[in-house]
């Protein structure tokens, strides 16, 4: 069993995620555990203080290396564990960028503690002692870790198995490299009307042809148009279809077709120029 720890300062914030779909069931069946723990239980005044200012000067304020310090000292006693068999993350803009692979590895870990940051950060002691890994889930800021927390348990949570319920999902998409296999899925119905299915109107209350005709005995032509030899075509809404080959049942032409569309999760992008591919295997390695 996995376990995810979590340290914030905001514990509320997990509450509706923690109850609902597939990560209220894989606790159920005993797959993961998620504790999340409130890091102002660890601090020393009456006032639970977690934060102060940067030294140095600067807005906002800093959460402390002490009460992060005492909480993963007290999470690690519950159960003991190897440095292989779990990791402590705190998550930062800066650190190294989140994806399928790290996802799969992480899979295989007994522990995750995850710190997560507030306000203008984390102490930087944090992440040079106490943390194994600096992890940043995109090129963006954002107000707090908790996010970050949820999507590394989401990614994480779906390839351990029995998690989606099914096993042979893994086994069919994900790669040799550990990459997750993706693309394009259509459900029913096989014919989708965006603006309603068009129905032909009955000739007594509408008909393109009778109100041609009706123009034509009128004898009043547009300056500068001539008549046309036949009435215009009533257009109906646009259809959105499924792809034949997938109502085919041809079991090998829906795999081809499958083969065409896919894009692998967690492979180096083809358009990126040589020096970035090298940089990107030497951070893996």
């Amino acid at each position: 069993m996995l376990i995810f720890d979590i340290i914030t300062i905001f514990p509320e914030i997990f509450d509706s995620y923690l109850k609902e779909s597939f990560i209220k069931k894989a606790q159920e069946k005993g797959l993961i555990k998620i504790r999340i723990h409130n890091l102002r239980d660890w601090a020393r005044d009456k006032h639970k203080t977690v934060d102060d200012r940067p030294f140095g000067g600067g807005l906002g304020m800093v959460l402390k290396v002490e009460p992060i310090y005492k909480a993963v000292e007290a999470i690690k006693k519950i159960k003991r564990l190897s440095p292989k068999q779990g990791k402590i993350i705190v998550f930062t803009p800066r650190g190294k960028k989140f994806n399928q692979k790290l996802a799969y590895q992480f899979s295989k870990l007994n522990q995750i503690i995850m710190i997560c940051g507030r306000y203008e950060g984390v102490d930087e002691r944090v992440a040079k002692y106490i943390a194994d890994l600096e992890l940043s889930i995109g090129d963006y800021d954002l107000m707090g870790g908790e996010l970050p927390a949820m999507v590394v348990i989401e990614t994480v949570a779906r390839l351990i198995p029995r998690v989606l319920g099914k096993p042979e999902l893994l086994k069919e998409r994900i790669t040799k490299e550990k990459g997750f296999i993706e693309y394009p899925q259509y459900t029913r119905p096989p014919k989708f009307y965006p603006k309603g299915k068009f129905r032909r109107a009955r000739p007594e209350v509408f008909s393109p042809a009778k109100i041609w005709q009706e123009q034509i005995s009128a004898g009043k032509p547009k300056k500068g148009k001539k008549w046309k030899a036949r009435p215009p075509k009533f257009r109906g809404p646009k259809v959105w279809r499924v792809p034949k080959v997938l109502l085919s049942g041809h079991h090998q032409k829906i795999e081809e077709w499958r083969k065409k569309r896919r894009k692998v999760v967690a492979e180096t992008p083809s358009h990126l120029p040589p020096r970035l591919i090298k940089r990107d295997s030497a951070i893996e390695k």
